[in-house]
């Protein structure tokens, strides 16, 4: 768990990952203020130079902080968001909307993950909260198709930031005594991005923890992640 952070209320099974590292301190949250606040005034939708090293953190700031949301894709000239119909096996991830994350590092995950060579993914963010009012910090779930995963299917991408507005949040569900906080929001509007950060496959800090599934047991896997089953083998 993280360092200075609550530590989650309940023990999720290993393949669930932790955000890495330390919480930025001041002087680095400063930092990522004037960093963004200098690309604002240069111009219209501008694309944040961030050091790479940085560009999760910089990107959660942004979520944690900012009150913005984030959307990872491949495609680097993106104007506006549509709805578009979504498939999901929940009914929230099942509407006709633009879909964000609350969350910089699950964003980066749609970024960098080339869809056009991987057939399905299977993924989780989740914040645990208890009756007393511990919350975890985000925990993760990151997998693609099993028969992909030896071909190392990444892409440079691009993290589109947007305005908070128009978008509602998931509601919460239950696990047992505990509330599951889901980091995902869906706008029935068209969206404009406010801004773009470039990234990369070595950005990403879960590149080498990225699990792989098989495709047509994919329901199975999903099940496990609502239970807190093992991962199925």
């Amino acid at each position: 768990m993280r360092p200075g952070r609550e530590e989650s209320p309940v023990e999720l099974p290993d393949y669930w990952l932790s955000r890495p590292g330390v919480e930025p301190g001041p002087d680095v949250r400063a930092s990522f203020d004037r960093t963004w606040d200098r690309a604002i005034a240069s111009g219209d939708r501008p694309l944040v130079e961030v050091e790479p090293a940085l560009r999760w953190q910089f990107l959660c700031h942004l979520a944690d902080a900012r009150g913005f949301v984030l959307h990872g894709s491949g495609d680097p000239g993106i104007d506006v968001f549509e709805p578009r119909q979504a498939v999901d096996l929940s009914a929230f991830g099942n509407q006709k909307a633009v879909y964000a994350a609350g969350d910089g590092i699950w964003a980066m995950f749609f970024a960098i993950v080339d869809r056009e060579r991987v057939e399905s993914v299977t993924n989780a963010c989740v914040r645990l909260a208890d009756a007393a009012g511990n919350v975890s910090p985000p925990q993760y779930v990151f997998s693609i198709s099993r028969s992909q995963l030896p071909n190392r299917p990444w892409r440079s991408g691009t993290v589109y930031v947007l305005p908070g507005d128009s978008f509602t949040l998931q509601p919460p569900l239950r696990f047992g005594e505990f509330e599951v906080r889901i980091p995902q929001l869906a706008s029935l509007v068209a969206v404009r991005p406010v801004a773009r950060v470039a990234v990369e496959p070595a950005d990403f800090p879960f590149l080498s923890d990225i699990r792989g599934h098989d495709d047509h047991r994919r329901a199975e896997y999903a099940r496990a992640l609502e239970t807190g089953a093992p991962w199925p083998e």
